[in-house]
């Protein structure tokens, strides 16, 4: 019996690794359209007006008020046909997942730039630098440093809201061993080896965010870890 799940295993690694390309394009994907998405959003919620200020907060309060998995139907079964968008589920997944994680991304990012204190904005608005020359050039630097440790936490969320995507069919790890696990009667093994998949891409990519964490890191600004 051992014999036969070590052989299963090994004949279904090659499988699997194609779903790994999928997780991590997924995973890449979302976290990109989250950044790319979350800072304005934070600048927005810390430095524009009430109105500003107000939509972002029922931005962020609508999609992390929601299960991802009603959120993922929501816009792939409705909103997206109901726009006639013609989007393939990978699309789809790397959308709904990065408007989802926007939401979080934008508080870690005001977050951040809220730690800094308004002395730094204050000073250079003294010197004659403009309100949005000042943010980018002196809040936002500073800001993305100290986001590190959350972006990191936030990379391994999303990593396993990727899983969710099996839903939609997107040929992801999860979606392949649940195909596997259907033909051969033998959940345990497929699941266990999909199991250590999402274990190392984990640990693999909290620590190069560790690494980056260090890399960027400016002597004697803040604490040493």
């Amino acid at each position: 019996m051992v014999g036969k799940n070590i052989l299963l295993i090994y004949q279904s690694i090659p499988f699997l690794l194609r779903g790994l390309v999928v997780t991590i394009g997924l995973v890449g994907g979302a976290l990109g359209l989250g950044f790319i998405l979350g800072i304005p959003m934070a600048i927005g919620q810390v430095y524009g007006n009430k109105y500003i200020s107000g939509l972002i907060s029922i931005y962020v309060w609508f999609f992390r008020g929601l299960p991802v998995l009603v959120l993922l139907f929501l816009f792939y079964f409705g909103l997206f046909i109901l726009f006639n968008l013609n989007l393939s589920e990978f699309t789809s997944a790397v959308l709904v997942l990065g408007l989802i994680s926007a939401a979080y991304q934008s508080q870690i990012f005001r977050g951040s730039i809220k730690s800094i204190g308004e002395g730094q904005m204050l000073a250079a608005i003294s010197l004659g630098i403009k309100k949005y020359d000042a943010i980018l050039s002196i809040i936002l630097p500073q800001a993305l440093r100290i986001s590190i440790p959350g972006w990191s936490n936030e990379y391994a969320i999303l990593l396993k809201d990727s899983a969710i995507a099996y839903a939609i069919g997107v040929m992801e790890v999860l979606t392949r061993a649940q195909f596997v696990a259907t033909r051969t009667y033998k959940p345990l093994p497929i699941f266990f080896i999909s199991a250590i998949i999402f274990i190392i891409l984990t640990y693999g990519g909290v620590k190069l965010l560790a690494l980056l964490e260090k890399k960027v890191r400016i002597p004697g600004y803040g604490e040493e870890r």
